[in-house]
């Protein structure tokens, strides 16, 4: 039996013959001479999914980031050279799980090369002397053919096995962190505008070191500043400032002070992306017009363990100038992020931010001061980000990087092409007869349906995140109703207002502002917008009383018989507030009749324990002030656990009377919030949470936003004798 050289799990990523791409969880199993996966971990005789046998000939070609899902997937090709149909696409959530995988692949490669060398007495194979070392400095994802993987083996004889295959840098980009590295101009690089450059330290700033160029050129406009960067050293590695680097969601509001938006307009591929970036400066902000980007950005790993990350303007046809903004033009500009070497046994990593840019308008002509202020801004991003990792908890995870909003998805198209994505036909599953192992890797065709526990379509482009998202979470639980439901005849007393300005009022508010545990969360513990709704929100009441209101599905004409009336199942949720005087706010949630097995089934039906155990709240306050939010926060929260619950099962719906007054920790945070309740947007999202497999990924019953509610407005109730609770 074959020595095992790493195991683990990982991510099986695929495409199907008909364009569209899967992700599962499964089983690696690296040994000397074969890789192969399983759907669980190998115990005894189980034969794998799939093996695919190495020697000599394989390669592991690096596919860049995918993006999944909330997530970006770091992808691995592990495939044979000369039946290049015969491949693995493996992948990871984080960088450093895939390097270690890649790095252990290459190792057997290696070692199967040098045996077959040896066995056939040819060395020519393994490279060394001077040509081994002229691609020693290149990047793992940069030093690439053009060729392909029949033709490369003739083309560069003496090229290692870690050699991978990709697009590259775009021409259109300068690498400015060439010249800064080797000092030298080079034949190859001799046309880069940032040849052999030449830095004079204007100022040390918040920690950091700020040059500036000192070579004079008189191709750009007088309007284009000259080229500064920022140097600064921090405690976390590269991965670490790397994946934060690439993030433009609201975690970058957190260490850039220049950011104000970012969205994705084009994915060129695993290492090349259009993006979209507006710009917060904050030179005389009512006077000067804001500033927007539209740039590609490309990125490398090099050998040595840094991180290059490039950025230059460009014209994009799905990008065109925006009203009320003035598009300013990126010349060059990016990260380098370096590894140094420890001191007093703290990791040390370097990193240089380097920008040029023209932020063009008539003002910058006239005040001078205006651009050199808004460059030193932008460049203070990098003292942001050594303040954000040294203020951080240990064990965060800053690998699961969301997606970013695609800038020319509009509502419209969004719901259009979800509606049809639900309506289409899945594909049918097919049984494929199990072959032992062999040269061939095939064990299960590559695009069966049997290797899958979900699937999550995508087009080819992955530009549509939330509707990503969305299909994703229909595929895998499928407790959505069929059709529309009539929403006619629901009232309460506090109004419903979809605008943002709206006062005493409520909405529903958007499922991917709340990020819900995922299909593999048992493994990795990563989190995903939580999308579609289980159940629709209809109604809101805001009652008062000189006691605690319960039961108030009991009342007369209340959303809950209204349901029943249309043969629709309620959740109604009433969240008790004490004070002088006794405040409820209730929630109504129907749907269709349970799906029988479902989670939310078996929550209704379930025992007092399992329910208190299962009821999840997840709170958000978008506008309030300092305290509030951050006495609220937005950790979820298991309501059963923390404050009482009495569960009312009535015979076509299930009441939860959620007493906020019996928690002393709530109680003190509600007596905070109730005195500035008229300045406060509260969101709240309701769910079951799940705990295994079959459960995940959650999925949200229901989520309200709640705006600058008025104490005066809440009604007393006229409520019906109790009914006995089924």
């Amino acid at each position: 039996m074959s020595k095992v050289v790493y195991e683990g799990w990982m991510v099986r990523f695929g495409r199907r013959k008909i364009g569209r791409s899967f992700i599962h969880m499964r089983y690696f199993v690296l040994e000397t001479r074969m890789l192969a996966y399983y759907k669980r971990k190998p115990q005894d005789i189980m034969l794998p999914i799939k093996t695919l046998l190495i020697d000599g000939n394989c390669r592991v070609e690096d596919r860049g980031l995918k993006i999944h899902h909330g997530h970006m997937v770091y992808v691995l090709c592990v495939y044979n050279k000369k039946e290049k149909y015969h491949q693995i696409m493996m992948a990871a959530f984080n960088i450093q799980e895939a390097l270690i995988w890649k790095e252990k692949i290459e190792l057997v490669i290696d070692q199967q090369d040098f045996i077959t060398a040896n066995g056939n007495k040819v060395y020519a194979s393994i490279p060394y002397g001077p040509m081994a070392d002229d691609g020693r400095n290149a990047s793992s994802s940069d030093r690439e053919s053009q060729c392909s993987p029949e033709e490369e083996e003739e083309s560069r004889p003496t090229l290692s096995r870690r050699i991978t295959i990709g697009n590259g840098l775009p021409d259109s980009v300068p690498d400015w962190t060439r010249d800064v590295d080797s000092g030298l101009l080079s034949e190859n690089n001799s046309d880069q505008v940032f040849s052999r450059k030449h830095w004079r330290l204007v100022r040390c700033q918040n920690g950091l070191r700020i040059f500036e160029e000192l070579v004079e050129v008189d191709y750009l406009p007088r309007s284009c500043s000259k080229a500064m960067k920022a140097v600064g050293i921090m405690e976390a590695t590269c991965e670490s400032i790397f994946q934060l680097v690439m993030r433009m969601d609201g975690t970058r509001f957190e260490w850039d002070c220049s950011f104000q938006y970012g969205s994705l307009v084009e994915e060129v591929d695993g290492h090349t992306a259009i993006l979209y970036h507006r710009l917060h400066l904050d030179w005389f902000p009512a006077f000067v017009w804001p500033r927007d980007l539209c740039y590609v950005r490309y990125w490398r790993r090099n050998d040595d363990g840094s991180y290059v990350v490039l950025f230059r303007s460009r014209e994009h046809v799905n990008c065109s100038p925006q009203p009320g903004f003035v598009r300013a033009h990126v010349e060059s500009g990016g990260f380098k992020i370096s590894p140094l070497k420890t001191c007093n046994g703290r990791l040390q990593t370097q990193v240089q931010y380097l920008m040029q840019i023209d932020l063009k308008g008539w003002g910058v002509s006239y005040f001078p001061s205006f651009q050199q202020h808004c460059l030193i801004q932008m460049l203070n991003s990098v003292a942001g980000l050594r303040e954000w990792f040294s203020q951080i908890d240990e064990n965060y995870d800053v690998s699961k990087m969301p997606l970013m909003v695609n800038m020319t998805a509009e509502t419209a198209s969004i719901k259009k092409d979800r509606k049809t994505q639900e309506n289409s036909v899945q594909p049918n599953s097919s049984q494929n007869q199990i072959h032992g192992a062999s040269r061939h890797p095939v064990m299960l065709d590559e695009d069966s349906d049997d290797d899958e526990d979900y699937q999550i379509p995508e087009p080819e482009q992955e530009v549509y995140p939330i509707k990503l998202e969305n299909e994703f979470n229909k595929a895998v639980l499928d407790e959505e109703p069929s059709d529309s439901i009539d929403l006619s005849g629901f009232s309460g007393n506090l109004r419903r207002d979809d605008l943002d300005k709206s006062r005493n009022c409520w909405r529903i508010s958007d499922g991917n502002n709340f990020r819900v545990r995922s299909k593999h969360f048992i493994y990795d513990k990563t989190k995903i917008p939580a999308g579609k709704h289980l159940m629709e929100l209809v109604a809101v009441d805001w009652f008062k009383d000189v006691k605690r209101i319960d039961h108030v599905a009991r009342r007369k004409g209340c959303a809950v018989q209204v349901a029943s009336e249309k043969g629709l199942f309620s959740l109604v949720i009433n969240v008790q507030v004490p004070a002088s005087t006794h405040y409820s706010m209730v929630f109504y949630f129907v749907s269709k009749p349970l799906v029988p097995g479902s989670l939310l089934q078996l929550f209704v039906d379930g025992d007092d324990e399992y329910r208190n155990s299962r009821f999840k709240l997840i709170p958000a306050v978008p506008k309030g002030s300092w305290i509030v939010r951050q006495s609220v926060g937005s950790t979820p929260c298991l309501l059963g656990k923390a404050v009482d619950c009495t569960y009312i099962r009535g015979p076509d719906y299930l009441e939860i009377d959620v007493d906020i007054g019996s928690s002393t920790v709530a109680n003190g945070v509600l007596g905070l919030v109730f005195g500035v309740i008229t300045t406060l947007v509260v969101d709240m999202a309701f769910l079951v949470q799940g705990n295994t497999y079959e459960e995940l990924p959650e999925r949200l019953i229901g989520a309200v936003r709640v705006s600058h509610v008025e104490l005066s407005s809440a009604i007393a109730p006229v409520l019906e004798a109790s009914a006995p609770n089924v």
